[in-house]
């Protein structure tokens, strides 16, 4: 017999993500390669309006995929076989909606997204009713609330399938403001109980599973073309800007304990949404990089300045949005808080550079580094002096 789903206290101690969670973010790898390979071939043939746009609604799919549970799960992981089949089964909805995104980016044809999105919310639906089955009250009627909107919202999504492909994009926008809304709406009388640790800690792993894509996707690109190019010359300082790149990445983003900044719904909210572009813009880098390499072959259909602006924005919104979110709510004094903004906006200042443009991005931003660890370093013999 399956245990009931009591919610999990706040402040349990040595709380840690699970092997079940490590392996349910490492099949949104699929995922977010495949997004990110349709965004890098998309620009390298001179369609930036269709490749971004279609990048930022199929990310978002994946990313609220996994938001969905990730925050359920600190709330309700119970760990019993029934929870580990029916997260199982969600698993196997990432990997249908991963299957279906080449088809959705080329042709928008969301069938197949919404068949696995479908697979996901039943077996997201089926968590909160067991969480309402095992609960009275106010724990009840939020389970309850948010069994409703998941399926509200999947049902809107049947926009994708039954209207026109013009209207794709909208459908995107207010059917993911309403997502978007649902837990709000579904904690307004009693917040989850969430755990902040092990939230931060999700969070990290995700950006770590990210980055690491990044790394494979410039690691395949630059492959390629070492197989078609006997170039080192033209390689190395991508594949080293690169590297570096996503080595200051990593530093930057776990440089402060987030978990204390998250206290109530409103700070973690805003957090936890705000990743959104946290996310999409560290696998977009990824996509730069292989379009970069593309560009020095003379493989890509767009400019030196546009093939490096394919870095250098992603970078520079990942290092405004990792300061705006996560990292100022940790820093001390007007110089630390100006390290990220200041670097964002040189790292843009580094797509004149050209062909030295992801050389010079990752100079910029291993300096970034630097300046942050110097400055916290002095922080800290102040405080003890």
């Amino acid at each position: 017999m399956p245990v009931l789903m009591r919610a999990r206290r706040r402040d349990e101690e040595h709380r840690a993500a699970t092997p079940l969670e490590l392996f349910f973010d490492l099949c949104f790898v699929v995922a977010i390669a495949q997004a990110g390979r349709q965004l890098a071939h998309a620009l390298a043939e001179g369609h930036p309006g269709h490749g971004v746009s279609g990048y930022l609604m199929l990310f978002f799919a994946i990313w609220w995929a996994w938001m969905n549970f990730s925050w359920f799960a600190s709330a309700y992981d119970t760990d019993d076989a029934l929870y580990r089949v029916v997260t199982l089964v969600q698993m196997a909805g990432v990997l249908v909606l991963a299957a279906g995104v080449p088809r959705a980016f080329a042709h928008s044809d969301f069938t197949v997204i919404w068949f696995g999105y479908l697979v996901m919310r039943l077996a997201m639906v089926t968590q909160w009713l067991r969480v309402a089955l095992g609960n009275t009250d106010a724990e009840r009627r939020t389970a309850l609330r948010y069994a409703l909107g998941v399926t509200v919202c999947q049902i809107g999504w049947l926009g994708l399938l039954l209207l026109p492909v013009h209207d794709v994009p909208w459908v995107f926008v207010v059917v993911g403001l309403l997502e978007l809304a649902v837990p709000a709406l579904a904690e307004r009388e009693r917040q989850t109980t969430w755990h902040p640790h092990h939230i931060a800690e999700r969070y990290g792993l995700f950006t770590i599973i990210v980055l690491g894509e990044t790394i494979a996707a410039a690691t395949l690109a630059v492959q390629s073309a070492l197989d078609r190019n006997d170039a080192l010359g033209t390689l190395l300082p991508i594949a080293g800007g690169g590297l570096l790149l996503v080595f200051a990445a990593y530093w930057i983003y776990f440089a402060v304990p987030i978990h204390l900044h998250l206290r109530s719904n409103r700070q973690a909210f805003l957090w936890g949404y705000g990743h959104y572009l946290v996310f999409g813009s560290a696998a977009a880098v990824g996509a730069g990089i292989e379009i970069a390499v593309e560009e020095s072959f003379g493989r890509a259909h767009l400019s030196a300045f546009a093939a490096a602006a394919c870095v250098t924005v992603p970078a520079a919104l990942f290092m405004l949005t990792v300061w705006l979110i996560h990292s100022r709510h940790q820093k001390r004094g007007l110089a630390q808080q100006l390290v990220l903004p200041v670097s964002a906006l040189l790292v843009l200042v580094c797509t004149f550079a050209g062909d030295w443009a992801v050389l010079a991005t990752g100079l910029v931003a291993s300096a970034t580094v630097a300046a942050g660890v110097g400055l916290t370093s002095r922080q800290g013999t102040a405080l003890v002096e």
